[in-house]
């Protein structure tokens, strides 16, 4: 018989093998394989069984009655033994010969149908149906998750060189200075470019306090101050005091006799250091001699606040000179501030005396009746003056170290150091646009909208705008101060999707990292509050990431994929465990 063609291609010193020597070196399954399908294409008759027969294998004779589970079965056994036939020690080309082999059988018997037996048949039991359960749980729970997980964002926080270009950044503030008054209140400002501003009065406002700390009255703009007029004198003091003094030098032990001897009287609180002071000493003179020789019921004395401290302390004299008027030896504030001449302070005291007599025509015609209080004058009457101030407005500073500070300063007066209290309440410091604490018409501007958007979805440890505000800086002596060091770090907050600065949920704010010490003065310092700031050259990223939508479409077809594979295998492996053996 003549040996059919080389399957594996031979040529060289291989011999050709014949169909026989080929199936001899197939293991039996595949060979009953091989020999059913020749039996149901016909075209193996009995020359194959006898070729079966003659080379020892065992014959293989078809059962007209096969039941559903023999055909799985054997459909079963094709693949295995189509496995066998792969792992074999063979060339490729025999590998992929068989595979087309198979491959080709399979579509023909799939597209004719010429088998009444099926190659795949299912079979409904409880351990699919327990499967099936699993398979649709399993995916449900992975669905679910990996859609929390979708809708869920995180936040990412990163550290970038600081790219913003604008030369100066505002600065603002609120603060209430509980023991000084507005009149010496100066805003500074210095930094190291040389900016060297003295007492700003641009957008700036103060607000006098009473002693409970609310607004009493509207000091105005922070306009610069008023310098009161001084009057020269050809005479000296020492001339001046030859014919005697008419201010009456005091003492602690005269000063209070001095008061009640005198129904009304004006003192001179000075110290000899004092510029002011000493312009002022030839002028206070010739006023009290213009006081004696215009007989007005009024004593004229003057005190020396650094020989006599303690008794200025009692007074309360923050500032050189103060000149007080007294009534039945009460002080009657506010203090005298206008004009230093001989007029100013003649006319000064006759308007005092004027409004005291018209105040005693008025009680003695309303005696009969008291509690009638129309067209009472106010004379005699001390207006209360608590010595408290807020300032309150907003700075444009350099973008480089520098540090804005509030002093007890006056143009007309010498501050007395001993009695300069910058006890201080930081009611708002911030940098960048007011974001905080603004009025209610800035509430409902677009700028105010976007931002209350984007910051309800930042989180508390990245909201450091202020940390200073509603704080108390007290100090218990005099002669020191509380200077507060400031770190700014710009802050860009990106609540978008896009990663674009001037996106519609972006804002640029500022952070601030603050702390504070107090500085100890020398007596004859005048302390100030200071607040000393730099600018960080790093900036601070936060930005809110969300997962894609085509990684959220990509997890769901492996969640499929993942869990028919899986469940597949536990399926099979199950089946193989708890099948039926064959008898």
């Amino acid at each position: 018989m003549a040996a059919p063609n080389n399957i594996y291609g031979g040529g060289g010193r291989r011999s050709a093998m014949s169909s026989v020597d080929f199936y001899r070196r197939v293991p039996k399954d595949l060979t009953e394989v091989r020999h059913e399908w020749t039996n149901e294409r016909g075209l193996a008759g009995d020359a194959g069984d006898q070729r079966l027969s003659i080379k020892g294998r065992r014959s293989y004779q078809p059962s007209s009655q096969a039941t559903t589970v023999e055909g799985n079965s054997r459909a079963h056994k094709r693949v295995e033994s189509l496995c066998v036939v792969l792992s074999m020690d063979r060339t490729m080309l025999a590998r992929l010969s068989v595979i087309a082999w198979g491959f080709v059988s399979f579509t023909s018997r799939c597209l004719t149908g010429s088998n009444n037996t099926p190659l795949f048949t299912f079979q409904a039991t409880s351990l699919g149906a327990l499967m099936s359960i699993c398979a649709i749980s399993v995916m449900g729970i992975l669905f679910l998750s990996e859609t929390l997980a979708f809708a869920r964002t995180t936040m990412r926080t990163a550290i970038a060189l600081d790219e913003n270009d604008q030369p100066q950044i505002r600065l603002n503030f609120n603060i209430t200075l509980m023991d000084l008054h507005c009149d010496y209140v100066s805003v500074d400002v210095w930094d190291t470019l040389g900016t060297n501003r003295q007492n700003v009065t641009k957008n700036i406002e103060k607000w006098q306090l009473d002693e409970s700390g609310q607004r009493r009255i509207f000091s105005g703009r922070n306009r610069d101050q008023r310098e009161v007029v001084h009057e020269e004198h050809e005479e000296t003091l020492e001339e001046l005091h030859e014919d005697g003094a008419q201010a009456v030098e005091l003492t602690p032990d005269s000063f209070k006799p001095f008061l009640m001897s005198h129904e009304m009287a004006f003192i001179d609180m000075y110290a000899p250091w004092c510029i002011w002071c000493q312009r002022l000493h030839p002028t206070w003179e010739k006023f009290a001699e213009e006081v004696y020789s215009q007989g007005m019921p009024v004593g004229v004395g003057k005190v020396n606040c650094v020989v006599y401290g303690q008794l200025c302390k009692d007074e309360k004299v923050m500032a050189f000179p103060t000149l007080r008027w007294y009534k039945g030896g009460e002080a009657i504030l506010p203090d005298y501030k206008m004009d230093r001449t001989v007029a100013a302070l003649s006319g000064y005291a006759k308007r005092k005396l004027e409004m005291e007599q018209k105040y005693k025509d008025w009680e003695q015609k309303n005696a009969n009746d008291p509690s009638n209080k129309r067209g009472r004058p106010n004379a005699g009457k001390s207006r209360p003056e608590h010595p408290g101030c807020q300032v309150s407005g907003h700075l444009m500073v350099n973008r480089v170290p520098g540090n804005f500070h509030i002093e007890a300063k006056s143009v007309n007066h010498n501050l007395n150091a001993a009695m300069t209290n910058l006890t201080h309440r930081v009611n708002h410091i911030s940098f960048g646009e007011p974001i905080t604490k603004l009025p209610y018409h800035m509430e409902n501007t677009p700028f105010m909208r976007k931002v209350k958007r984007v910051l309800k979805q930042v989180p508390e440890e990245h909201k450091q705008f202020n940390p200073m505000d509603d704080q108390e800086y007290i100090t218990t002596q005099f002669h020191q101060a509380f200077h507060h060091y400031i770190k700014v770090v710009s802050t860009h907050l990106n609540m978008g999707s896009s990663s674009t600065v001037n996106d519609v949920n972006s804002i640029t704010v500022y952070q601030m990292l603050e702390q504070s010490q107090i500085v100890f003065y020398d007596e004859v310092n005048v302390p100030e509050a200071r607040f000393s700031y730099d600018m960080s050259p790093m900036s601070v990223v936060v930005q809110k990431e969300g997962r894609k939508w085509y990684d959220y479409l990509t997890s769901l077809c492996a969640i499929i994929g993942g869990t028919f594979t899986t469940l597949g295998l536990i399926d099979a492996t199950l089946y193989k465990v708890f099948k039926p053996k064959k008898l």
